[in-house]
């Protein structure tokens, strides 16, 4: 199933990440990763200008690397002069040294909102071959809700894991796809949060432990681990198109396309979609301190 994952490179361009142990990547490390990556295959990359240098990083790698070529991802500043947004776009493309972004997507859904002036001009841009797809970075089930009916969004990027699963998600996921709309997904991981200790002095850890107990419970009676189990999980949903994951190097990378090749049973999504969280914002980690 790795034709579904799509790498993120925030990882390329700043440390992220509660689990993050590394720090930035280096540049010869993302192109090593980029490189495995596109071997592997997996076409498909998701960046932003937020993300420190990863335009640079990516830009450089295909430069370097003719022969290869990802389909990019990006995401607009939240504040963004109207007038300067074909500027803005063409210059991404000259740093991702592409000809054209498969997603221009807001970076989150006030962005959207915010900034309707834009979607006149983002339509005249699209139809003029230098975006494929105009997408929202959303949240929450009432933001997915808002974003049904604008036909100019095509890509809606959502959180979705073992805690932010199909129980809260599912429904609205049909409805998208009923409006032919594409779904991605991030978070596969929680930000790594899924890999926590037990004893863990993380306060969401420590919150949402009883639920975090029984996903490696679920793994351990499954005799795989958590990466396999996270990743099965996204990749098997039929509604979803791509899963996007972050690897800080070519070892972790491996790791986790053959992670997300384990086939989930039945029986298992279903234990997984009877975990529970009562505080959703306990998912969102635009809400960690």
């Amino acid at each position: 199933m790795k034709n579904k994952l799509v790498l993120g490179t925030v990882q390329m361009g700043l440390p992220y990440g509660i689990n993050n142990s590394v720090g930035k990547i280096s540049f010869e490390n993302s192109c090593q990763i980029l490189s495995k990556a596109f071997d592997l295959g997996i076409s498909t990359l998701d960046t932003a200008e937020a993300y420190g240098d990863a335009h640079r990083v990516i830009g450089e790698f295909h430069k370097a690397n003719p022969m290869v070529k990802f389909d990019i991802i990006t995401k607009i500043p939240h504040d963004i002069d109207d007038l300067k947004i074909e500027e803005r776009i063409a210059k991404y493309c000259q740093e991702l040294h592409v000809d054209y972004l498969e997603v221009l997507m807001f970076h989150s859904f006030d962005s959207y909102q915010n900034n309707q002036q834009l979607m006149v001009m983002l339509n005249k841009i699209k139809s003029q071959g230098l975006i494929k797809n105009i997408g929202v970075s959303v949240y929450t089930n009432d933001q997915i809700e808002s974003l049904l009916e604008d036909d100019l969004i095509s890509v809606i990027q959502m959180p979705f894991n073992l805690l932010d699963n199909e129980s809260i998600r599912g429904n609205l996921m049909q409805k998208l796809k009923d409006k032919d709309k594409e779904i991605h997904t991030r978070s596969a991981f929680l930000q790594g949060l899924f890999f926590k200790d037990n004893s863990s002095n993380n306060v969401i850890a420590q919150q949402l432990s009883k639920q975090l107990l029984a996903i490696k419970t679920v793994a351990n009676e499954e005799h795989i681990s958590i990466a396999s189990l996270a990743l099965g999980y996204c990749v098997a949903q039929k509604n979803i198109d791509q899963v996007l994951i972050g690897v800080d190097s070519v070892e972790h990378l491996i790791d986790n396309v053959k992670a997300a090749d384990y086939q989930i049973r039945k029986e298992v999504t279903e234990k997984i979609n009877a975990i529970r969280v009562d505080n959703v914002d306990l998912l969102n980690p635009s809400l960690w301190n």
